[in-house]
């Protein structure tokens, strides 16, 4: 039984129809599709899909995932999205744990097609069903799966529903002043949260989204860029480093008007050259903050603001709101002092799963969400992330768990400790000589370049008496 059009999801099928004749998708190929030619393609796949099933799609930016995508959520199916290039050790671990009943796959991926039939082929993606998976029972509000540290292949997943995704699109799009008349380039993946909500946004408003796997640093990008003339660009800190040293600030891109960042907080220097740049030239400048338990987004830096108010997060996003709570959990009210920052709204997720049988679990977040960061409110109410109150990092945009991180390089060398800020992760260990391998593991085992990771060796890692690491011995 397919959920009622329009009730549950973010887009459905009368969403498509009324804008069939608007152009959804241009491919990098130069491929034009409508948002009727969308809705005709994801019908088609439907037919083929069990509703309430469980679908591991694994994503790229190109027409055939993204229709997977919007055929899952249109049909009821719950997608996983997973990067296209995980590691094939870390799906069969995740098969294995959630059973899913089908794979929707690039054709060229051979190490999910090996011995398996697949049940439909389209736009270069193959449906395969998993016919010895029964599959667990879903939670009849369970829209979409994410990963909350793919990188690392934790089996922790995200558990969001149809009214996370379709009150955080709606908000993202009132913010942004979003309209048909949009052409957001992605730049980044559509399995990642800050990507998927670019996707998301516009499409409810039936703007046109220019579909490559590109980076920044390919020339085709740029050209594809300025063919069909991008109005906006988003990205994580790493991408506006990426920007600056391809002289971005001094390219002529008329019909660029919006840049938007997050997925880490963009170092004060950079932040202004952006936002300068931005106010000369006419364009505006977003700065945002958000979890993938958040859905996306839950704030926002309006860009009047972002130089006057430069470092903030901003404010919340049109239903939500923030607060800061002390080590005990009591409200802080002053101003400028530090607390955990906790979110309310509707785009908070249901929590976790950690296997199969966490499918069905209730809501237990009931819309808030402690986001184990610590920030400071300003008198206007601005909001300022100052640190996090837990061992992760953010690297090229990714979160990792730098506890997750050591237990993987255990299996190397048990003398390991893993530090670190965002885009650079520091792993200590005292053994010289599997400096290579330790990176090299590391950077294969998470699908990031190996630039991101420092490895240091040095005389012993800094052990407490009851043996627990001393992580403020090792340099940052």
């Amino acid at each position: 039984m397919t959920l009622p059009r329009e009730t549950k999801n973010f887009i459905g099928h009368d969403t498509l129809a009324r804008l069939s004749d608007n152009i959804a998708i241009v491919s990098a190929n130069g491929e034009q599709h409508s948002y009727g030619a969308l809705l005709a393609y994801t019908e088609r796949l439907a037919e083929r899909l069990e509703p309430r099933a469980l679908v591991f799609c694994l994503a790229q930016n190109s027409v055939g995932s993204l229709v997977g995508y919007l055929s899952c959520m249109m049909n009821g199916t719950v997608p996983l999205l997973l990067n296209d290039h995980l590691n094939p050790e870390l799906l069969d671990n995740l098969m294995a744990l959630y059973r899913p009943q089908y794979l929707w796959v690039p054709q060229d991926n051979i190490h999910t097609a090996e011995s398996r039939d697949s049940v439909v082929e389209m736009l270069g993606y193959s449906l395969i069903r998993l016919s010895d998976n029964t599959g667990y029972p879903l939670h009849p509000d369970l829209g979409l799966l994410l990963t909350t540290s793919g990188s690392t292949g934790s089996p922790k997943l995200v558990r969001l529903t149809y009214e996370n995704l379709r009150a955080n699109a709606e908000s993202i799009a009132e913010y942004l002043s979003i309209d048909s008349s949009e052409r957001p380039i992605t730049a980044l993946p559509m399995n990642y949260t800050f990507g998927l909500s670019i996707i998301n946004s516009h499409l409810i408003r039936g703007a046109t989204i220019l579909l490559t796997n590109r980076s920044l640093m390919e020339r085709e990008f740029w050209a594809f860029l300025k063919q069909y003339k991008a109005t906006s660009l988003s990205g994580i800190p790493y991408s506006f480093e990426i920007l600056k040293k391809l002289h971005f600030f001094d390219m002529d891109l008329p019909h660029l008007r919006t840049l938007t960042q997050a997925g880490g907080k963009l170092n004060d220097d950079l932040n202004r050259q952006v936002a300068e740049f931005c106010r000369k030239a006419g364009k505006r400048f977003f700065v945002m903050y958000g979890q993938t338990e958040a859905t996306a987004r839950m704030s926002y830096l309006p860009h009047e603001k972002s130089i006057g108010k430069l470092g903030s997060m901003g404010v919340a996003i049109q239903g939500g709101a923030f607060s800061l709570i002390d080590e005990d959990g009591n409200t802080i009210d002053k101003s400028d002092t530090v607390g955990e920052l906790v979110y309310r709204g509707k785009n908070v997720s249901m929590g976790y799963a950690v296997c199969g049988d966490d499918l069905t679990k209730e809501d237990e977040n009931e819309g808030v969400l402690v986001t184990g960061d610590l920030a400071t409110c300003d008198e206007d109410g601005f909001y300022y992330i100052v640190g996090r109150k837990k061992r992760f990092i953010k690297l090229f945009g990714n979160r990792v768990n730098l506890d997750a991180t050591e237990q993987l390089l255990k299996g190397i060398t048990p003398d390991c400790a893993c530090t670190g800020n965002d885009d650079r992760m520091l792993i200590y260990i005292t053994n010289e000589d599997l400096t290579k391998e330790v990176r090299h593991f590391v950077a294969e085992k998470t699908g990031i370049h190996p630039s991101a990771f420092d490895v240091r060796c040095i005389d012993a890692i800094p052990k407490s008496s009851s043996g627990k690491t001393i992580y403020t011995a090792l340099a940052v």
